[in-house]
Order: C-alpha cells, then sequence, then structure tokens
C-alpha cells in the first residue's frame, strides 16, 4: 500500500497538462519563463466555493482547486483542500526553481488552504502539509491533471455500446507528465458530489472530490503518487436524500478478502499468458460437434487445507491439483461456480458484488489468470458461471448506488427477487446492459476464459417468475415476458460471439421457452448451449424409484426424446442436485448397497450416452455419499474403500470411451445421430438405441437394464449385419458388478426383428448399461 511517505521520495518534475478535465484557469497559458513572483497579499476567494468544497457539495471542484490564473489582477492562486492539515504548503519544482517550501493560508477552519503569486507564470509544484499528530505528506496536486474519460468514451456509454468500458472506469494505473497514480471514475448519475476515499486520506469524505463530467453523470480524478494495492471506495453524497454513502467500485479489478469490503487498485496486463496454442485451436475444442465433458468445480469445497479444514486451497494450488486431477480424469473442461468476488460464503459465489474482480479467497487476479493458463496448457477449457440476474443489497455495493436504484429497477414488482432476496438489474437502461456485456467481454480478454454459462435465465425472461397475481406487472404488449430482459440477452450473446467467436455461451433456462440455444437472427437467444433440466428431472426421478416400480415410469427415459433436438442440450448433474436435502447422486439410489453403486454407474453410463453434452458436480464421479456441503471438503478418502474406488475407476474410462467414439458427440443436436431400437419392453425396464456419427461410418448400440434382474439372449433388431463388439460394461468386476458379459461381442443373424434386417442375441446384466461397436466383420 502506498503512503505519503514513500510518494514524497519519488516526487518527479511535471508540467501543467493542456487538457485538464474541467477549466483551470489559466491553467494551460504560461509567461514564457519569467521568474516566478513573489507571495502576494490574500484574495479571498467567494465563500460559497469554500463552503462547497468543505462541506462536500461541489460537483465541479476543479473550478476551485489547484492553480488558477486571474488574468485580469494578473495573479495565479492555488488552491488546497487539506481537511487533516494543521500547516500546509508548497513546493515550485520547475527547473529553476529553489525548491524552497512557500507556507499556504489557512482560509477557512476545516482546512481550505490559499497561496496568490504576482505575475503570470504557472509552474509546477508539489503540495504538502503535516497533521496534528506530526505527520507530513507531500504530493502533486490532483487538481493539475487531467481525467481520461473523453466524449467518446461517453457516447458509447449511453448508448450501451461501451464494450471495453472497464478500460476507463475504475482504478487505473496511469502515468501522466511522468507522473504516476491512480485514474478513478465511477457512474452516479443521482450523486450531488463524489469522492475517493481510502486510507490515503483516512477515508475522510471529500478530501478528494471528483469532477463531474459533462452532464453524463461520470465523475473523475486522478490521484498522483497512490499505487498498486491501494485500498479505496467511494464516497457518494445523494441528490435523493443528502445522505453520504460509502461504496465498493463497480469495476474494481480487486476486492479486500472479506469480511472487509474495500476495492483495491490493481494491474492487470503483467501477467505472461503461455496458451497460444490453446487459443488458436479453442474453437474446435469447443465445437457443437466434439466431446463436452464438464467438471462443475466449487472451488472452496473441492478440497480443503490445514488440520481443520478450515483453509482454502490457492488459485495456484488449484492449478495444479484439479488440474491434474480433471486431465486423469478425462474431462474435456471445468465449470466454476462464480468466482467474481461475493460477501457471503455460503451463497456459493451468486450474490456477485464484485463483478470484475476474481475472489480473494483464493488468491490474486494474476493468480487466477495462472489457474487458466495452466488449465489450457494441460488442454482443459474454462467455463465460469456468471450472474447478470440479480445482485444482494449489501450496503456497500450496487444497491441504491447513488441514492436510487440505478443498476436495479426501481419499482419491487420489478426490481427484487423475493425468493432470494435480492435486486434485478435494469435491463432497459443503457449504462447498465453496457455494464453487463462488458464485463463478459471482460473475462474473454483479460483472463481467456473459454465460456460463460448464464445463471438463472429464466428469472430474467419471466416478469412473473416465482411471483404470485398481484405482484407483476405486465409488459406493454400484455404479456409476462420481459422485453428488455430478451433484447440485453440477444445483445449479449451477439457482441460475445462477434468478439470471441468459438467461446461458448449456456443458458440455466428452465422453462420451454423457445429457441434459447437458437441464432438471434433465426428469432433465438442466440446461447450456443441450454441446460437441458427437463431430462436432469425426469431421469433423476426415475433412477431414485425403486427397480420394482420403475416399469410403471419407462416414458420417464423416454420422453426427453421427444424434445432432445430443439435446442442444443447440456445434460446437467450439478450442484443444485446434491444439496439442501435432494441427497447426493449416491445417496438417491435405491436398494442394497450393491445395487446402489450399480444403479449409480448405469445412470452415468446411461447420460453419456444420451445425446447432448455432459456435465458432472464434483464428488459423483466417486459416488460421495452425503451431500454437498460447501464449508467442507469433498470426502476423498473415499477413494480409500474399493466400492467408491471403482465408480472412479468407472468415470475415468467412461470419459475415454465418451471421446474415443465419435458417434457419441458428432450429432448431439440433431435427430440423425440417434434410433430408437427398442423401448416398448417396460414390464423387462429395457432399453435400447443406436448412435450414428455423422457419415454413418460409425455404429454404437446401447442397452440398458434397469433391474439388477438380468435378461439373458435378449433378443434385438440392429441395421447392420456385422460383428457388435463390446466396448463397455458396467457390470464388469472391475466397476465392482457381477461380471455378467457377453464375451467381447456377439455375431448377428439372418433373423429379421423389430423392422430390421438382422438380429443379435445379448446378454443385460442386471442395472447395467452395455455398449456395442458395429464392424464388418469378427476380428
Amino acid at each position: 500500500m502506498a503512503t505519503a511517505k514513500k510518494r514524497k521520495s519519488a516526487r518527479q518534475k511535471k508540467s501543467i497538462p493542456k487538457r485538464p478535465a474541467a477549466p483551470l484557469v489559466g491553467a494551460s497559458r504560461s509567461s514564457g519563463g519569467r521568474p516566478l513572483g513573489h507571495l502576494a497579499p490574500i484574495r479571498p476567494i467567494g465563500a460559497d466555493r469554500v463552503h462547497r468544497i468543505v462541506h462536500f457539495l461541489e460537483d465541479r471542484p476543479f473550478e476551485i482547486l489547484g492553480p488558477h490564473f486571474l488574468k485580469t489582477e494578473k495573479h495565479l492562486s492555488i488552491n488546497a483542500f487539506l481537511p487533516r492539515a494543521q500547516e500546509a504548503w508548497l513546493i515550485p519544482t520547475d527547473a529553476e526553481a529553489n525548491l524552497k517550501k512557500i507556507p499556504m493560508r489557512r482560509i477557512h477552519p476545516n482546512g481550505f488552504f490559499q497561496a496568490i503569486f504576482k505575475g503570470s507564470r504557472v509552474f509546477r509544484y508539489t503540495l504538502g502539509f503535516k497533521d496534528g499528530s506530526g505527520y507530513v505528506s507531500e504530493a502533486e496536486d490532483p487538481y493539475t491533471f487531467k481525467t481520461e474519460i473523453t466524449d467518446y468514451d461517453l457516447y458509447l456509454i449511453s448508448e450501451g455500446n461501451h464494450f471495453k468500458s472497464y478500460e476507463k472506469f475504475g482504478a487505473h494505473l496511469k502515468t501522466f507528465n511522468e507522473i504516476s497514480g491512480v485514474h478513478f471514475a465511477v457512474w452516479a448519475p443521482n450523486a450531488k458530489s463524489v469522492s475517493v476515499v481510502g486510507n490515503f486520506n483516512h477515508w475522510y469524505a471529500g478530501a478528494h472530490p471528483m469532477t463531474r463530467i459533462g452532464d453524463s453523470g461520470v465523475w473523475g480524478l486522478f490521484i498522483p503518487g497512490l499505487q498498486e494495492g491501494e485500498v479505496y471506495k467511494y464516497a457518494i453524497k445523494s441528490h435523493a436524500d443528502g445522505e453520504v454513502r460509502i461504496k465498493a467500485d463497480p469495476y474494481a479489478f480487486r476486492a479486500e478478502l472479506r469480511p472487509r469490503t474495500a476495492s483495491v487498485v490493481a494491474k492487470l496486463d503483467r501477467y505472461e499468458w503461455h496458451d497460444s496454442d490453446w487459443l488458436a485451436k479453442r474453437a474446435k475444442h469447443n465445437s457443437l460437434d466434439a466431446p463436452i465433458s464438464v467438471y462443475e468445480v466449487h472451488l472452496g469445497s473441492w478440497k480443503r487445507t490445514g488440520p481443520d479444514g478450515a483453509g482454502f486451497l490457492s488459485y495456484r494450488e488449484l492449478a495444479h491439483d484439479l488440474v491434474n486431477y480433471v486431465q486423469s480424469m478425462g474431462y474435456t473442461h471445468i465449470e466454476l461456480l462464480p468466482v467474481m468476488e461475493h460477501p457471503f460464503d455460503q451463497s456459493w459465489g451468486y450474490q456477485v458484488l464484485g463483478y470484475y474482480a476474481p475472489t480473494s479467497r483464493f488468491g490474486t487476479p494474476e493468480d487466477f489468470m495462472y489457474f487458466i493458463d495452466v488449465c489450457h496448457q494441460h488442454d482443459i477449457g474454462v467455463i465460469l458461471d456468471w450472474v447478470p440476474s440479480h445482485f444482494p443489497k449489501d450496503g456497500h455495493g450496487l444497491a441504491y448506488f447513488d441514492g436510487k436504484q440505478i443498476y436495479a429497477y426501481e419499482g419491487w414488482k420489478k426490481g427484487e427477487h423475493k425468493d432470494w432476496q435480492t435486486f434485478i438489474f435494469d435491463y432497459g437502461r443503457n449504462e447498465v446492459r453496457n455494464f453487463l456485456i462488458s464485463n463478459a467481454l471482460f473475462w474473454l480478454e483479460k483472463y481467456h476464459v473459454d465460456g460463460l454459462r448464464v445463471d438463472a435465465v429464466a428469472s430474467m425472461l419471466y416478469l412473473d417468475y416465482s411471483r404470485k397475481e398481484g405482484e407483476w406487472d405486465p409488459n406493454l404488449h400484455g404479456g409476462r415476458e420481459n422485453l428488455e430482459a430478451i433484447s440485453f440477452l440477444k445483445k449479449f450473446n451477439e457482441v460475445v460471439h462477434l468478439n470471441h467467436p468459438g467461446v461458448l455461451t449456456i443458458a440455466e433456462e428452465s422453462t420451454a421457452w423457445g429457441g434459447v440455444s437458437r441464432p438471434t437472427y433465426l428469432g433465438g437467444l442466440g446461447f450456443s448451449m441450454k441446460w437441458n433440466m427437463g431430462w436432469m428431472h425426469d431421469t433423476l426421478e426415475y433412477v431414485s424409484k425403486d427397480s420394482v416400480h420403475r416399469k410403471y415410469h419407462q416414458d420417464m427415459l423416454t420422453f426427453s426424446m421427444l424434445y432432445a433436438f430443439t435446442e442444443n442440450f447440456v445434460l446437467p448433474l450439478s450442484h443444485d442436485e446434491v444439496v439442501h436435502g435432494k441427497r447426493s447422486l449416491f445417496g438417491k439410489m435405491p436398494g442394497d448397497e450393491w445395487q446402489r453403486f450399480a444403479n449409480l454407474r448405469l445412470f452415468l453410463g446411461f447420460m453419456f450416452a444420451h445425446p447432448g453434452k455432459k456435465l458432472l458436480f464434483m464428488g459423483g464421479d466417486f459416488a460421495q455419499s452425503r451431500e454437498w456441503d460447501s464449508g467442507t471438503s469433498l470426502d476423498w478418502h473415499f477413494l480409500d474403500y474399493a466400492p467408491h474406488r471403482q465408480v472412479h475407476q468407472f468415470v475415468k474410462d467412461l470419459n475415454a470411451v465418451y471421446k474415443k467414439y465419435k458417434a457419441f458427440y458428432e450429432v448431439d443436436f440433431e435427430y440423425q445421430g440417434f434410433e430408437w431400437i427398442d423401448f416398448s419392453d417396460a414390464g423387462a425396464s429395457l432399453i435400447s438405441f443406436i448412435r450414428w456419427s455423422r457419415d454413418y461410418e460409425d455404429l454404437l448400440l446401447v442397452t440398458c437394464n434397469m433391474t439388477p434382474v438380468p435378461r439373458m439372449s435378449y433378443r434385438l433388431g440392429v441395421p447392420r449385419p456385422g460383428f457388435y463388439e463390446e466396448i463397455f460394461n458396467s457390470d464388469a468386476r472391475e466397476y465392482g458388478g457381477s461380471g455378467i458379459g457377453n464375451l467381447g461381442g456377439v455375431r448377428t443373424q439372418d433373423i429379421s426383428w423389430q423392422s430390421r434386417p438382422c438380429s443379435i442375441q445379448v446378454h443385460f446384466p442386471p442395472l447395467a448399461i452395455n455398449i456395442y461397436r458395429w464392424k464388418a466383420s469378427a476380428p
């Protein structure tokens, strides 16, 4: 953290800028090198202007503070507000100056100082003061520097098209006229005045007042001498109620570790990336006809450290432990529950306040870059959960940011989630749309993220989402759709895919809204893929039933194929299904101990064989028995026990088979890639189907027995004669099964069956999935 004493030693020569943020009277004029005039008698500044500064009421501080050339009287006035100062001075730093301290006169007891010089030459200087404790500070005057916000920036922001607004807003380390410091910019349209506060000014609201830039509602200030690591917030006095609110920076790149809430100045362009090879081939890895097997992870509870398990692994530790695990298991992508800064651990990251800051729980922004870089170097894509649907009510956050709701809708019917006790973004406001879309691009550009999974899309689409009659108002057409949110989601997807072709956008959308994963030019929302919540609910309910009852619910397995190709679906077995009393995946399985493990293997195998990309939450791949608890580590010691270790190996082999055979992934989203053999034998709870490659050269036959009763020599019709090689059997002994199989495969018989020209006789092991690969002839 920078201190005033450090800044003193870092003083450098500077000149008054040619384009200050607000008019500095005479600040751009020089007398051509005439000697500095002598200190002149005091000429009091208007009392009202001093009052506005010392009472934090001024929105144009550059018109009062800093150097002002009194042209008609040929005097230079330098004004400073130093509320902690007992005495103040300035030191000319021109090459010809003698570097002697020139005292400033206190003209207001709250700390307003002034020095007036005869002559008309503007000169370079530093300000110094000593406070009541004897502490001395010297630094350049902030009110001699311009702001970075241009009229073009303001134009783009106002129309919602400044998609790199994070390069201008927030806190940025800059060097102006050879003087280093931090440039601050914030949007607060309803503010009467705004000030940067931090340790550097003892959190005194008004000590560093920012200037309103035009009539935009944007405020800016460059503070020389501040360094990386400085903590800060904005003090915002509202026009609405006159209250001063201390707010974290919405664009901060880093935040303090909770429970502290300040923003931290951070630099993001120092990290040296080593993932160019991955970025060059990313579009192929993320293609809709590529194998995508996602491992969903909550970083805070994947593994813990310390004797009591209270410590987190760092981003850099995870970059090796987690990445090695994911690679060894054969997953293609990691999906992280939200890593954006959030105040409450038990929200799992879904109540975000620091949209531009990776959480400090696990390290620094550079540490997180390192984590993603290592993932890419091991050919693992990274998907982030992103939450543009709502934000929490914490006082230091976005809520009532400048005294009014500028980030959220103002009315409770549209602006509040009653279930979650959070606020809903105002998708109709250009500045808010800009904030969110720019944030999406920020993670893709600055952190090389490969995809964004958008949380709670259904809550955005419907005005009546989780609301009773009378708790919502219809749109202008009388409907229940949030037209502004729909427009925002389309714009988000268009901008993301235009600027970063090859990345994925994935919607968690739980309704039958049409065209979620269809292009916007065809009337869709533009997502790459959508979570298949219907499949997830139906299959989990089915496998939770005792096998003796499953024959009455065969439709729960087959219904998904009626709509499987209406969207580009991901099959999610996510964190939401193993918490809040829902039990773990293993905990949902019925039967005795052997049957429970067999059921889990069967269910996971069915997911991998079913059309759609795959997602599995951590712990499911080794049969974690208890529900997920975000406050503790997974039960890794379970891998010391054979049944859990066998499930672990099963999932590893399942990933390998899935990635090896293109029939399992190449045509996930079109009906040509799937064909039922038989789903009619509900009495025996048997199903069988085929997965085809796009060129129909590869054929995989899948059979599932949903009961513990083996079905021997069961005849199935098949489309091609030849040999059906058994390449996978979840009942294999190495997975903990009974060992019933088909001795490596079966030959076809010239017996027409089930409307197909030939047939095979296979054994259906108990509670098992079997996968066969067609060959024209036996090996």
